[in-house]
């Protein structure tokens, strides 16, 4: 089998398909900015031929925190069409196919839609469950017991990365069956934030709250701890999904592994999740 190569092979997707594929005997190579098979940085155009070189496959995902990148996605697919590329899956974002063309994302679905030396598929997940033990939300659930969000009442049915990672490891095993394909992956059921801080506090035995600050102050915190204005912005903007309730449970995750996606309740249930958020001193519940 040829070659794939997993671009932000360290990450939270990356790191779980990575294993996905070389197990169904796959050669994978994965590529990141250190601690990865070979080095790419998305920022140094040089460093792509090496990462390409003998792919047959490609899975792309977007430089964290940055929405300047479409002009080095652009490069990256000439660069995978000369290197004789045959299949890109993209880890896109839910709704992004009713953003604007000058979305970042969009505008890089745009591209892979008008190349044709190789195929593509689209991964549109919403928010992650591991948003609450690995990135966003984790710091205050440790220090505070806190989940901050700017949500109020609204529901979101939050994706496993490990469902991911099974889709995106399907279209890049049997790139042909899902040539084309657009994929909106998304958990079981729809939760609140109120709900998701219950169901913490019941796997993890400290109590955990949900906080609801307005959307700009929660824009202004990211920007006040290093996330870019523009970033900032867009995820404030995506919060408004969730209080909407605009983002409810799809059946692609079945459609594509034959199996329902991971439930809330069974990633609370995770032993590394648990001891996530029971690294430090918390409140205990009432």
């Amino acid at each position: 089998m040829s070659t794939i190569l997993v671009l932000g092979g360290t990450g939270k997707t990356g790191r779980r398909i990575a294993p996905r594929l070389r197990a169904a005997g796959a050669t994978v190579r994965t590529a990141a900015r250190k601690n990865a098979d070979v080095r790419f940085d998305w920022h140094d155009p040089s460093t792509y031929d090496a990462a390409l070189a003998g792919a047959a496959a490609v899975y792309v995902v977007a430089p964290d925190f940055d929405l300047g990148y479409v002009g080095y996605a652009v490069q990256l697919f000439d660069r995978s069409e000369a290197a004789g590329v045959r299949h890109v899956t993209f880890l896109s974002a839910r709704g992004v196919e009713l953003a604007p063309p000058e979305n970042a994302h969009r505008a890089v679905e745009l591209e892979l839609g008008r190349r044709t030396a190789f195929t593509h598929s689209i991964l549109r997940p919403g928010w992650f469950m591991q948003d609450f033990d690995e990135f966003f939300f984790a710091p205050t659930i440790v220090s505070d017991g806190i989940v901050v969000a700017p949500t109020g009442d609204g529901a979101e049915a939050f994706i496993h990365a490990d469902d991911i990672a099974d889709v995106a490891a399907a279209t890049l095993l049997d790139p042909d069956a899902h040539a084309g394909a657009e994929y909106t992956l998304a958990g079981p059921e729809a939760l609140s934030f109120a709900q998701v801080a219950e169901k913490i506090t019941a796997a993890s035995g400290r109590a955990v709250r949900h906080v609801d600050p307005s959307p700009e102050a929660w824009r202004d915190d990211l920007m006040a701890n290093g996330v870019p204005a523009d970033y900032a912005q867009l995820l404030a903007d995506l919060t408004g999904l969730i209080r909407a309730s605009a983002n409810g449970p799809t059946d692609d995750v079945e459609r594509v592994t034959g199996r329902p996606p991971r439930s809330f309740d069974a990633y609370a249930a995770e032993r590394n999740v648990v001891a996530a958020w029971t690294a430090a001193s918390a409140p205990a519940p009432a």
